[in-house]
């Protein structure tokens, strides 16, 4: 390296940290980031319950409605790893703000939106907005706390991601069941003003940040085109396979086979670019790559079992939306409760014990959930949800905060982007896990039980002799009871991806509790 190159180099991760710290108090600078990325991560949830009405009132089929989700999550997942790119060009409080006034707008032009082709668009544009919020806060705190506080402030952060996907499909049964669907989208609107208000006067970028928004980069148009078609067309993959029968249908086949070849390339181009919009490298840091890889099981488990338990709940057991919705309120409250004490102990304790510790919790009450039958109350059922929770509050806070170990602190967007990215497509899997393994396991366990509905049977020819409607009643029953035990099925998978997590825990470089990421150069 020359003389030149070294004068010019940024200085020291500790040097940084002790040099610079924002003007205004950083929880006050917290509060303000969270506002938005809460308002953002309800969105992903708060739409599933209205898609009735809103194909209703636009004059569209219930299939034709997803695509109000799917269009979401899609621009979604493109710009969550280009977020850290964009903000390191142009700044990230400008990007920031760039964000929240597109959400804010695009949410207004859904709520007035005149059919279900501009619904979609305006959904795009809403997401595309979305999509750099959670990154951006992520990266806020990060830089905006001393390390032995970062816990707390990702604990503040974690609250809103984790109790905003759980309280979405309530408050959307409640606005659109009370007044229109249409407000779903609205009530964005005053949050995002006084969230652009709030960052405007409070929020800063650090110096070094500053210094590479004012120069010049190269645009990689090639590897823009490549993460757009690879990640857009996994989540369409994702979100649309079941519903079209996976690889039977030639359009999931070929979306799948263009993602894959867009993914592999953009993992090729991305690693030998000089300036990657997603940093590869950043994997040769085995601490990272484990934290993305367990944030991906996180968001599988969390969002998984927001749709599987409110499902079965009301298709096998009589709930209504709301009273399904309801259920998962006690687990909010759950990690509500837990998160900050977690904020605490990631200061006092190694990270890796609070990650094994929240992976095995999570492990043993998905597996305490398949012992559930489908004669259990309200309460059995939000005992189950709460149980779960106690596993889900000990993980966020401590994978997030192990992202960063290593880390020079100059890739915190990059950080933030590509663990939100990890966390949503987990999401995303999860929740078409769900839909795939109910489908083809009710079969398997359909199957099953048919062989033992003929008259040969005692019980078979007690329930049918003399019955009106006897052969249908047993058959409703086979029906319901495979079901049951495809849901049974999904916990165990779900307990075992959890338990697999566990030791790997303990393969990430140990942390000094408080000391934050070491410097990296």
């Amino acid at each position: 390296m020359s003389a030149t190159a070294e004068v010019a180099a940024p200085p020291r991760t500790v040097h940084l940290e002790q040099v610079w710290r924002p003007r205004y108090n950083p929880w006050v600078i917290a509060l303000t980031v969270t506002l938005a990325t809460f308002m953002e991560v309800l969105d992903t949830s708060i739409a599933n319950v209205a898609l009735p009405h809103i194909a209703g009132n636009l004059s569209a089929s219930t299939d034709e409605s997803t695509w109000v989700l799917t269009s979401y999550l899609v621009s979604n997942a493109i710009v969550l790893p280009m977020s850290g790119w964009i903000s390191n060009r142009i700044g990230r409080k400008r990007f920031y703000m760039t964000c929240v006034a597109l959400f804010g707008i695009s949410s207004l032009l859904c709520g007035i939106a005149p059919s279900l082709g501009m619904l979609v668009f305006f959904r795009v544009l809403q997401g595309i907005g979305g999509g750099g919020l959670a990154p951006s806060e992520q990266a806020i705190l990060a830089d905006t706390f001393s390390p032995r506080q970062r816990g707390m402030a990702f604990a503040l952060y974690g609250l809103a991601v984790v109790l905003a996907p759980a309280i979405g499909p309530t408050l959307g049964g409640f606005i659109t069941d009370n007044y229109s669907w249409r407000w779903i989208f609205l009530i964005n609107l005053p949050v995002a003003a006084l969230s652009l208000f709030l960052t405007s006067r409070l929020v800063e970028d650090p110096p070094w940040l500053r210094g590479k928004a004012r120069g010049q980069h190269r645009i990689d148009y090639i590897g823009l085109g490549l993460i757009a078609v690879g990640l857009g067309g996994l989540q369409v993959v994702l979100d649309k396979g079941e519903r079209l029968d996976w690889f039977q249908s030639p359009f999931i086949l070929w979306f799948t086979v263009i993602a894959v070849a867009a993914l592999i390339a953009t993992l090729v181009w991305e690693y030998f670019h000089d300036e990657p919009i997603i940093d590869i490298r950043l994997f040769r840091n085995r601490t990272f790559a484990l934290s993305c890889g367990m944030m991906f099981i996180l968001g599988l488990a969390l969002f998984g079992t927001t749709v599987l338990l409110p499902q079965l709940l009301q298709t096998l057991m009589g709930y209504s939306a709301q009273n399904a919705g309801m259920v998962l309120s006690p687990g909010g409250i759950t990690v509500l409760l837990l998160m900050p004490v977690v904020g605490i102990l990631v200061t006092k304790l190694d990270a890796r014990y609070l990650i094994a510790f929240g992976f095995l919790a999570s492990a043993v009450s998905l597996w305490y959930m398949t012992g559930l039958t489908l004669d259990i109350n309200y309460g059995y059922a939000v005992k189950l949800r709460v149980f779960q929770s106690i596993g889900i509050a000990f993980l966020f806070v401590p994978i997030n905060t192990m992202s960063y170990a290593g880390v020079d602190p100059r890739k915190s967007n990059e950080v933030s982007g590509m663990t939100n990215l990890m966390r949503n497509m987990g999401g995303s899997v999860g929740i078409s896990l769900v839909e795939t393994m109910l489908a083809q396991r009710s079969q398997v366990h359909q199957s099953t039980l048919s062989a033992y509905a003929t008259p040969y049977n005692p019980q078979f020819r007690a329930l049918t002799h003399g019955a009106v409607n006897g052969y249908s009643q047993v058959y409703g029953m086979i029906q319901q009871q495979a079901a049951a035990l495809a849901y049974l099925d999904t916990l165990k998978l779900f307990a075992a991806l959890c338990l697999i997590m566990v030791p790997l825990a303990f393969f990430m470089k140990r942390q000094r509790p408080g000391k934050g990421p070491v410097a990296a150069h």
